[in-house]
């Protein structure tokens, strides 16, 4: 166990010196396919995304799919220190990427290390995608359709080794206020800069009809406004972008036509494919999670999970928080921690289907 951590520790430094923004991931996809052929297993890559099926995998077994993200955001202005550049101090590991998602990647890649050569009653896939931080369409999703269908998905995230059995989705909306241009200096024309302060007036105030157990209401959050050309002239349209985080109570498309029924705005959703998401309390994994004493928690944030069509939970060391902040760090010891805590939750999840691999 000892060597997997200084194993995924020694990998984190080499992915945090490697810059991979989301679209650019490939010299990090290289170094987790290298560390993947030290350890004799085979592996494919579909674009930037890597991924590998246990040495006993079976087809005729459910299997289990370990995920989590090897791009990062870019730095912003607030650093201090060298993103690319690995440092350790006072138990912590500074770099960009480092806590969203190396720390949490590396410690997936060691549990699927520690279960590859064994006979289990599932099987397992590891698989470190690309684009995550822009939601992109080659990362996690055009993987899917070379992967089997999962009973379960562990998404690896920051979360302070709790249990997000729920996510929301997101949908951003482009809304349209149409007026009538004239002079500004006479009394004419129809402005609609003062047509959309209604409508952001009635946005500040909205609160969506139904809510959901873990992750509460939805929350719409207008966020650009864009109108008029030059000073002296009343403008005839007025475009603004609204940020629409969407619980499990709701389809992405109900809560657009909800919004719609408040706002004069036209509304045009830029998509309808970042999804909420939420795992049966019935489920064999919030049981565990409940047996283990693991805090189960609805996120607000959004992950590959919204990609994922089977049940899904989030699940990492790190803390949230961290992410896309400046100077991002993870701690030593929360490396140990997540690859222990993968270790057991599999094992644990295991262990009720033992009997199949008998």
């Amino acid at each position: 166990m000892n060597h997997l951590k200084e194993e995924a520790l020694s990998l984190l430094i080499s992915l945090i010196e490697s810059p991979s923004f989301s679209r650019e991931e490939d010299h990090t996809a290289q170094l987790i396919g290298a560390y993947l052929t030290t350890k004799g297993i085979f592996w494919e890559r579909v674009g930037n995304n890597v991924w590998a099926k246990n040495k006993q995998f079976d087809p005729n077994l459910p299997t289990v799919l370990l995920n989590s993200h090897h791009d990062t955001v870019k730095p912003n202005q607030g650093y201090t220190r060298d993103p690319f550049r690995a440092e350790l101090e006072d138990g912590k590991l500074f770099g960009l990427g480092s806590n969203d998602a190396g720390g949490c990647l590396v410690s997936l890649i060691a549990a699927f290390v520690f279960f590859y050569e064994k006979r289990l009653p599932y099987n397992l896939i590891l698989a470190a995608t690309a684009e995550e931080e822009i939601s992109g369409s080659n990362g996690i999703e055009a993987l899917l359709p070379h992967l089997p269908v999962m009973e379960l998905a562990i998404v690896g995230e920051p979360t302070l080794l709790q249990m997000a059995v729920a996510e929301k989705g997101l949908v951003v909306i482009d809304a349209t206020i149409e007026g009538k241009a004239g002079h500004a200096a006479r009394n004419e024309g129809i402005n609609a800069i003062y047509l959309a302060l209604d409508d952001l007036l009635t946005l500040r105030e909205f609160r969506f009809r139904k809510s959901s157990t873990y992750l509460g209401e939805n929350k719409a959050t207008a966020t650009i406004i864009q109108a008029g050309s030059q000073h002296n002239v009343v403008p005839d349209r007025c475009t603004y972008t609204i940020d629409v985080r969407v619980t499990d109570a709701y389809t992405l498309e109900e809560a657009v036509d909800e919004l719609g029924q408040h706002l004069k705005a036209t509304l045009v959703p830029r998509s309808l494919r970042l999804n909420s998401s939420r795992v049966d309390p019935s489920h064999k994994v919030v049981k565990l999670a409940q047996q283990l004493g693991i805090p189960r928690y609805g996120s607000p944030t959004l992950s590959d999970q919204a990609l994922i069509p089977y049940p899904s939970i989030k699940f990492g060391p790190g803390d949230s928080a961290r992410s896309h902040s400046p100077d991002e760090f993870i701690y030593v010891h929360e490396l140990s921690e997540g690859i222990e805590a993968y270790i057991r939750l599999l094992e644990q999840y295991f262990e009720a289907n033992k009997t199949i691999a008998s």
